[in-house]
């Protein structure tokens, strides 16, 4: 039995569909399928599955466009209306993620990493994609960027791709329509390659570290009394992303006071390693921390910084103020207390 045969549009090609295409593929019924690319509607009527052309979405049909007027859908919980990557992911994700992982597509972890990926990668290519801004215009109207940060995202690296660099000018001029759809579509794959292993490296991540990174932090937060009385100090036995784990904490205790303040980790696993300590930000997408480093430790370096701030063994504090070290966890828990008494 033949594969399904999946299309999309040709032309200039966004990250949206190029993950689209990728996540289908990832599929069993769909890992040796062909794609097509094109607009004319008589030859999409033959494909099997269409994403992001042909003014339809129809699940039952394997229609997943979201240009026509009157579409509105949104993953469960957010706001933002979907690209055919956001659409592709909803119907499919769980499949994907029980695939990768190897867990059922019905476990409670496979529905949380499906939220997860989705708000934390899928959701900003939506965005991307309807135009949608990050925040209110009426918001920001009046604020001028101190610098240029617009190229440095997945849509525009996948829109890099929409050019040919290969060949001079008469080359590419010479070629007959089919061979500059050749090339485009090669092109196409390239991204839709880009995007997909893009996302398999973050729903890795996702499951690897930031799952199991939950009950250690849950843990150590049940337990951060232990080092202050205030519970302003936790302290891992070893480094995870426990930023998003903590706020969520946070968040369901409904803590407005006695915050916490600074996170200490090893460096490394290793016997002997040096020890962090990292003043939480105010939010995850903050450079402002709740209570930095102070401003006379900043800049400064072993014994130079030991004794200014009069704990042995100090390593470095960062000129902004948002991280330090120290040779020994009992020094890094020091500098800790010493800067809670501020």
């Amino acid at each position: 039995m033949a594969a399904p045969l999946i299309g999309t549009h040709n032309g200039t090609f966004h990250a949206d569909e190029a993950l689209a295409v990728y996540f289908l593929r990832l599929l069993p019924p769909y890992q040796s399928s062909t794609l097509l690319r094109t607009r004319d509607p008589a030859l999409l009527d033959k494909c099997h599955t269409v994403v992001d052309v042909g003014g339809e979405y129809s699940p039952l049909a394997n229609r997943y466009d979201h240009h026509q007027r009157t579409f509105d859908t949104t993953f469960p919980g957010r706001p933002t209306k979907l690209s055919s990557a956001g659409l592709v992911y909803l119907h499919f994700g769980k499949a994907i993620i029980s695939q990768t992982t190897g867990m059922k597509e019905g476990d409670a972890q496979v529905d949380l990493l499906w939220k997860k990926v989705y708000e934390a990668f899928i959701e900003a290519l939506d965005a991307h994609d309807n135009g949608i801004s990050v925040y209110d215009p009426a918001d920001t109207k009046h604020l001028t960027k101190r610098f240029y940060d617009s190229g440095i995202n997945l849509g525009s690296l996948v829109g890099d791709l929409n050019y040919d660099y290969e060949g001079d000018e008469g080359a590419a001029v010479s070629r007959t329509v089919e061979e500059a759809q050749e090339a485009e579509n090669s092109r196409f794959l390239n991204a839709s390659a880009f995007m997909g292993t893009t996302f398999l490296r973050k729903l890795n991540n996702y499951w690897k570290a930031w799952l199991p990174a939950n009950a250690l932090v849950r843990k150590t937060y049940a337990t951060r009394k232990e080092h202050d009385v205030k519970g302003r100090i936790m302290i891992f036995p070893r480094g995870c992303p426990w930023k998003d784990h903590l706020y969520m904490l946070e968040a369901e205790r409904g803590v407005e006071e006695d915050r916490v303040l600074y996170v200490l980790y090893p460096e490394s696993e290793q016997e002997g390693s040096k020890w962090r300590v990292q003043a939480v930000p105010e939010s995850i997408d903050s450079f402002e921390s709740r209570k930095a480093l102070p401003e006379a430790w900043r800049g400064l370096r072993d014994a130079d910084l030991s004794a200014k701030s009069g704990v042995q063994g100090s390593v470095f504090v960062h000129a902004s103020g948002f991280i330090g070290g120290n040779l020994t966890r009992a020094g890094a828990l020091e500098m800790a207390k010493t800067v809670l008494e501020i």
